[in-house]
């Protein structure tokens, strides 16, 4: 079972295996292509604990070519924050998670696209 969503915003998702309401959540290949080199990640300590909504800013990603914003792309609490990317962030540059959270709604993930879906989506922007 494929267990990786991803979001129009280009985050993904994937589902711990043995916790089915907690996840990690990362950015995709087509951003990280898009973005060029990852020189900086900015996610604050704070967010930690705290409940974000679905689409809300959890952090911002610097880039060679630009910054850009990470959307939540399912509302959680958030467990951890990949604190190895803090001070390596070029690490994004391979298949890192950004946080780890806990899902309010099952929901919010079964709506988000699968691998297919996110190919064609990415083909058509």
């Amino acid at each position: 079972m494929n267990n990786l969503r991803y979001s129009k915003n280009h985050e993904w998702i994937r589902l711990e295996q043995n916790e089915k309401n907690k996840a990690y959540i990362g950015i995709s290949t087509f951003a990280k292509k898009e973005l060029g080199d990852i020189v900086y990640l900015d996610v604050e300590n704070s967010i930690i604990g705290k409940e974000i909504k679905e689409g809300k800013v959890f952090g911002t990603i610097e880039a060679v070519k630009t910054v850009s914003d990470l959307f939540m792309p399912v509302s959680g609490y958030i467990i951890e924050i990949n604190k190895e990317l803090l001070s390596k962030p070029e690490l994004l540059n391979k298949n890192s998670w950004i946080i780890r959270i806990k899902m309010l709604d099952i929901k919010e993930y079964n709506k988000l696209m699968s691998l297919e879906e996110y190919k064609k989506y990415t083909t058509i922007i």
